[in-house]
């Protein structure tokens, strides 16, 4: 495994996301940098032809966007993901506790019909204060549904406070096993080693997975990291230069 080159990958594509951030006029730059190494680990390692990623956190799709034009696809860079097939879009999603249902119906039809491949969705830890999300994990579990992996951005942040502040969710490991979850959890979510090693552990037969994948909201500009405001703030001129020199532009 080359993890040298994925470092690098990863370096590109938060410069790329940064520029894009103040080409755009808008940013959520906190979220989106906490999950670069997963985004980059799926579509340069797990992915296989027949599997789809679901980005139910798609304020923060700036990075999988360019990712997917990387690809050689062309989808709409915006905030609030609308469905587009062709370019690896697979449903529409924005307002949080959207994307784990349709990536549970999903999962749920390709057991249906015998299709083979896997859903993989990315939640935001926020996104586990949502009742979709427990009752979609109610349904996976019911149904067996081994072919759907969740994959929490446990930046442990959301909006403008910290999540231990807002709403507390306590045990997390422990809640998605009282679902009948396989749980695995990955301490440095910005070690590739760690990431693709527990991507690539082999399912539990009847059981739907679950990821927690523990992150530093604002990965990559020291100054912005584990910041509540950098949530969704827009960039001022000086914390433009600040982010440029980190990123090394």
């Amino acid at each position: 495994m080359n993890y040298k080159k994925l470092k690098k990958k990863a370096k590109k594509l938060r410069q790329d996301t940064f520029l894009a951030f103040i080409e755009k006029g808008e940013a959520h730059l906190g979220g989106s940098f906490s999950m670069i190494e997963t985004l980059i680990a799926l579509y340069e390692i797990i992915l296989k032809k027949n599997d789809k990623f679901i980005l139910s956190k798609s304020h923060s799709s700036f990075p999988l966007c360019l990712l997917l034009k990387e690809k050689g696809l062309n989808p709409k860079i915006t905030t609030h993901l609308e469905i587009d097939t062709k370019n690896g879009i697979y449903c529409t999603t924005g307002s949080l506790g959207h994307g784990l249902p349709i990536a549970t119906g999903m999962a749920f039809a390709r057991k249906i019909k015998n299709i083979k491949g896997k859903i993989y969705v990315m939640l935001s830890d926020g996104e586990c204060q949502e009742g979709t999300t427990w009752e979609s994990l109610l349904i996976a579990s019911k149904h067996k549904l081994d072919n759907l992996i969740l994959l929490i951005d446990y930046n442990k942040i959301q909006a403008l406070s910290k999540l231990k502040d807002a709403l507390p969710l306590h045990d997390l490991t422990k809640k998605f096993k009282s679902f009948n979850c396989n749980c695995i959890n990955i301490k440095n979510g910005h070690s590739f080693k760690s990431i693709i090693s527990s991507l690539k552990k082999k399912n539990i037969k009847n059981k739907p997975t679950v990821i927690i994948i523990n992150t530093i909201k604002g990965k990559g500009i020291k100054e912005f990291e584990n910041d509540p405001v950098w949530h969704a703030r827009k960039l001022a001129g000086h914390e433009k230069e600040i982010g440029k020199k980190r990123l090394g532009l």
